[in-house]
């Protein structure tokens, strides 16, 4: 393991990003340096040539980091997984290319996320019934702050599932993290607390794992599933309710089904009753993605029996795409104008083009498979394929438009179980995939095989790999690890 790099924090000051309306855009910060060398009047050749070694040392550095960025929710920037870094690590172990680790108290599912010299990530204290976001320092990892709650209202979960399972998410002013039953809570950058809101008690045997998402103004939580489920929109700077969307009501969602679609989580009387649904075969753990069209942004939510699209400004209804099975674990995802929405447990699975109005299912539907793979981790699609793992860790190459396999392979760890809750990270022609034993694989996207490496940490984890600046960050039950060339 290496020594810490003090260079990225200054690297940070030259150059930032900021995301704004959810989409990424880059900010040159010119320094006082770069002020001075440009409009100082140099009084002989050693000055001019010190002023052009500093000039293209500057402009050297503004090159190298023109492509960093960072990744400031669950899945990055726009919620699907894809990092357009150049020179992300491929080969890693314990003690190869760690740049630091630092350790957790308890084990817990989230993802980090990152803002430039800072990481955050959610933490639960079970014992002590605490719900804390926590924030590291880029640079070595130390905890700069850890600000949360105590809550010690009865709360269910799977015994898999941690609290604060969520991933926050922050916009580079404010960081928000959603604790399920524990409230939704608005830090700033240096730990300030800004804001709560109690949103009512979450319940169900499997707990919740919908991260915050933000769009402009407005933070997106999707709630759920259980007793209590519906879409709502906060204001992120003060917390107010801008708008919600409840649930179906039992016989409309009843009228949603499509037969042969259920997998292995058969539709009973429980999963349309809403007193009953907390210990159902039956819900949404979906993050919201946010897309946009060639006319209009929109909200996409993936809920049992159908794929939903919201006025992100409003949560006005725009269309609904019906073939869902009655779980969903994994979020929606897009490119080159088709939306994809999986289902869970071997549930219904869906293609749709986004776009249109009222009910699109025999309209804009493209594809749709009545039985998919046990699917739970969100895939990536590059070049007109979509790449995409069941919990067994086998992994499939489709076709965007018609969803047809073009290989599938079974990535097997170097030790232990091979299953896997995390998500694809794609990175230019190169896909990451993280299983439950720490053994990372390493593949191209392409429509022929072509495993590169599998990287083992020999720590357990169910979060996905966050990627930020040149570094890869991965949270296990364990550590945090910073990965990295540098």
């Amino acid at each position: 393991m290496r020594g810490v790099v003090e260079s990225g924090d200054f690297l940070f000051r030259l150059y930032g990003s900021r995301r704004q309306d959810g989409y990424l855009n880059r900010e040159r910060r010119v320094g006082p340096h770069m002020k001075y060398s440009q409009t100082v009047r140099c009084r002989n050749a050693t000055h001019v040539a010190g002023s052009l070694f500093v000039f293209f040392l500057l402009g050297n550095i503004c090159l190298r980091t023109v492509h960093s960025e960072n990744w400031p929710a669950w899945r990055g920037a726009h919620g699907l997984g894809v990092s357009h870094e150049k020179a992300l690590p491929t080969s890693w172990g314990p003690e190869d290319n760690v740049r630091w680790r630092v350790p957790l108290p308890e084990p817990g599912n989230s993802t980090p996320i990152v803002w430039g010299d800072r990481i955050f990530v959610t933490q639960a204290l079970a014992e002590k019934h605490r719900r804390q976001l926590m924030c590291f320092s880029r640079r070595n990892g130390k905890v700069l702050w850890s600000k949360g709650i105590t809550h010690t209202g009865k709360e269910v979960t799977h015994g898999s599932n941690y609290f604060c399972s969520t991933s926050p998410v922050t916009d580079g002013k404010h960081v928000i993290a959603w604790f399920g039953s524990a409230g939704v809570h608005c830090y700033d950058l240096q730990g300030k607390h800004l804001w709560s809101r109690n949103l009512g008690t979450q319940n169900h045997d499997w707990g919740y794992a919908a991260s915050p998402v933000i769009h402009g103004e407005l933070c997106v939580i999707n709630f759920g599933p259980g007793e209590r489920e519906f879409l709502v929109a906060l204001n992120k700077r003060t917390g107010e309710t801008v708008w919600q969307v409840d649930a179906l009501r039992p016989a409309d969602e009843t009228a949603l089904v499509v037969s042969g679609t259920d997998g292995d989580a058969p539709a009973d009387d429980a999963q349309f009753d809403p007193a009953r649904r907390s210990k159902s075969l039956r819900g949404s753990w979906s993050t919201p993605l946010l897309i946009r069209t060639e006319s209009r942004d929109e909200l996409i939510v993936s809920h049992p029996r159908r794929v939903t699209a919201y006025d992100p400004s409003t949560g006005n209804e725009l269309w609904t795409c019906r073939g869902l099975g009655p779980l969903i674990y994994s979020s929606p995802i897009w490119d080159k104008g088709v939306l994809i929405s999986m289902g869970g447990y071997f549930g219904g699975s869906l293609a749709v083009r986004p776009g249109g109005r009222g009910d699109v299912t025999s309209s804009h539907r493209l594809w749709h498979k009545l039985r998919s793979p046990l699917w739970l981790g969100c895939g990536v699609v590059h070049g007109g394929y979509i790449y995409v793992h069941n919990m067994r860790s086998v992994v499939q190459c489709m076709e965007l438009v018609t969803g047809e396999v073009r290989w599938e392979e079974r990535q097997a760890g170097t030790e232990g179980s091979n299953d896997t809750w995390s998500s694809l990270l794609l990175c230019n022609e190169t896909i990451y995939h993280i299983n439950q034993t720490g053994d990372t694989f390493v593949f191209r996207a392409s429509p022929e095989y072509k495993l590169m490496s599998v990287n083992s940490l020999k720590e357990r984890t169910n979060s996905s790999i966050a990627a930020s600046n040149g570094e890869l960050f991965i949270r296990t039950h364990e550590n945090l690890w910073c990965i990295s060339l540098k």
